[in-house]
C-alpha cells in the first residue's frame, strides 16, 4: 500500500498506482490505469487521462489536463494551464480514439504556463519551454524554445541556467558549475 496524499475533493479511479509521497490536491481526477511516480505534486483541477505514466518528482501546476499518450519522466514540471493534445486532426462527430499520438517529455523538461504541447513529439532532456508556447516539432535536450511556433532561442543547463558557449562549444553553469559542449548543434553534459 502506498502512502500518499489526496484532497477530499480529489478523485482517484480504480487500477492507479501512485507512490509514496505524492500528493493530489483540490478538485483533480486521476483516471483508471495511470501510473504516477513517488513525491510527486499534483495541483489543483488536475486531470491525469487513463493509462498516463508519470515518473518520479514530477510537478503538475494547476488547470492541466495530462491527455492519454502522455508519458513524463522523472523532475518534469507542467506549468500552469498548460495543454497537451493527443489527435493531429479532432472532429466532435469522428471517434480517433485509435489514432492518439504519443507524447514523451524526457527527464527535467520544463513546460511554461499556457504553453501548448502539438502530440506525436519528444522533449528532451532538461529543455526549457517558454510560457505560451506552441511545439510542433521535437525538442532536443537542453533546448530552450520560445514562440509560436517554438523556436529554439539558446540552451539551459540542468539548473534551468542560460548557458553562453565559448568558441570551443564549452558553457559553465553559474549555479552549479557544470560544464557543457556544444557540437554538431547539440549539448552534451561533460
Amino acid at each position: 500500500m502506498s502512502d500518499y496524499f489526496k484532497h477530499e475533493s480529489a478523485y482517484i479511479d480504480e487500477g492507479c498506482r501512485i507512490g509514496n509521497g505524492t500528493k493530489i490536491w483540490h478538485f483533480s481526477h486521476i483516471m483508471s490505469g495511470c501510473v504516477i511516480g513517488e513525491n510527486c505534486n499534483i495541483g489543483q483541477n488536475v486531470v491525469v487521462s487513463p493509462d498516463v505514466i508519470l515518473g518520479n518528482n514530477c510537478k503538475i501546476q494547476n488547470n492541466v489536463s495530462v491527455y492519454t499518450g502522455v508519458q513524463c519522466e522523472d523532475d518534469v514540471f507542467l506549468g500552469p494551464s498548460m495543454v497537451f493534445t493527443n489527435v493531429i486532426n479532432p472532429r466532435a462527430a469522428v471517434s480517433r480514439k485509435d489514432e492518439y499520438r504519443a507524447t514523451i517529455l524526457k527527464r527535467g523538461c520544463s513546460v511554461g504556463a499556457n504553453a501548448t504541447i502539438v502530440c506525436g513529439h519528444t522533449l528532451g532532456e532538461y529543455c526549457l519551454i517558454g510560457a505560451g508556447s506552441v511545439v510542433t516539432k521535437d525538442v532536443e535536450a537542453y533546448a530552450l524554445m520560445v514562440g509560436n511556433p517554438a523556436r529554439r532561442i539558446g540552451w539551459v543547463s540542468r539548473h534551468g541556467e542560460k548557458l553562453h558557449f565559448d568558441e570551443q562549444g564549452i558553457a559553465i553553469c553559474p549555479a552549479t558549475g557544470e560544464k557543457y559542449q556544444l557540437e554538431n548543434n547539440k549539448v552534451t553534459l561533460l
